[in-house]
């Protein structure tokens, strides 16, 4: 049984605006425009500048330039004035914020990300719906099971993966690491880590409690080489989760790590884990949380469906987290809606 439900306000304005990544022909505009500068060419500029001085400062066409910024106007990502007939382009806040690469908040590696690696495997998605299984044979040759061998196929690979990771929590980790008040649980420990953001903002939530990162060493010797922080809070140790033993922990966490797997690889490593956990230990899952009416929300749907065309996992409702939990020898689940892009569910042994 689900023990407590809470559900917090939904996301800001600008979170709204970026709503308009789920279209995908926007979605393609936003990622030419990325992929060529146009959001750090605004931001650094300071001022309007005109599709003429864009083109040539970004070397493209002129018409094309035009007719890409006229479209990123269109969908309220960027404004336009027309002084003495030009026009002159500028960014809005979530251009600036969001998806410029010099942003302290931004998605760009995220963007990127979804441009070159997830969208050639949406290009199978009725393959994927065909077959039931994942595309990455078709698009790199790497056989279905094998779905970090290909999310790690070569270190641009695995950097522009960790770079999307690593943007991930921009939006949404302040709220899944206060989503429960965890500030009891001494030792954490982040299973799948990556580079170490979500980490980071549970010890800066939590700081009387160490956090570590737990990962694949080719995973945090990147991590520590291109993503580290001075005076970082945030320690890192290598491992594989499935195969290798997990350092003993209060709090376990899974950010976006069971949505990979099927139900029998999740039960396997939450029995694992809670084998681990003396009582009062626990869990913390996060993940995209489908409605159980299965009407949405339509992110955490496109999220389910991006599962089937890259991983062997898919997203799913809190009912079937809180099954999985309970199969494991977990108990009291508590799930919390954030009213973001991702939930959080904690269990307790």
């Amino acid at each position: 049984m689900i023990s407590d439900l809470h559900v917090r306000p939904s996301a800001n304005i600008h979170q709204s605006k970026l709503l308009v990544l789920n279209r995908v022909p926007s979605l393609q505009v936003i990622f030419s425009a990325c992929e060529l500068g146009v959001f750090d060419l605004l931001l650094k500029s300071q001022e309007p500048l005109s599709a003429r001085h864009v083109a040539q400062e970004l070397s493209t066409s002129v018409d094309g330039m035009e007719r890409l910024l006229d479209a990123l106007v269109g969908i309220e990502i960027l404004e336009v004035e027309t002084t003495n007939g030009t026009a002159f382009y500028s960014s809005t806040d979530v251009a600036n914020l969001y998806l410029a690469k010099g942003s302290g908040r931004s998605l760009h590696d995220m963007i990127i990300y979804q441009s070159q690696t997830i969208y050639p495997l949406w290009n199978n998605l009725a393959d994927a719906v065909r077959e039931g299984k994942n595309q990455n044979e078709k698009t790199s040759g790497v056989p279905p099971e094998e779905v970090f061998q290909a999310i790690y196929s070569s270190e641009e690979e695995m950097l522009k993966f960790m770079g999307l990771m690593n943007s991930s929590w921009v939006l949404d980790g302040h709220d899944i690491v206060t989503a429960f008040n965890l500030s009891g649980f001494q030792n954490i420990l982040d299973i799948g880590g990556c580079t170490g953001a979500l980490a980071r903002e549970m010890a800066k939530a939590y700081p009387s409690s160490s956090v570590t990162v737990f990962d694949l060493p080719q995973v945090v010797e990147t991590a520590q080489k291109h993503f580290s922080q001075e005076n970082d809070a945030v320690a890192f140790q290598a491992g594989d989760f499935f195969s290798d033993e997990l350092p003993p922990a209060d709090l376990y966490v899974l950010a976006r790590i069971i949505h990979d797997w099927p139900d029998e690889k999740c039960l396997t490593l939450l029995k694992k884990i809670h084998d681990l956990c003396k009582p009062g230990c626990g869990v913390l899952l996060v993940e995209a949380l489908l409605f159980e009416n299965r009407r949405g929300p339509v992110m955490a749907q496109m999220f389910s469906l991006n599962m089937l065309v890259q991983t062997e996992g898919r997203e799913r409702p809190p009912s079937q987290y809180t099954q999985i939990l309970n199969k494991s020898g977990f108990c009291n689940v508590q799930v919390c809606q954030t009213g973001k892009s991702y939930d959080a569910i904690l269990a307790i042994k």
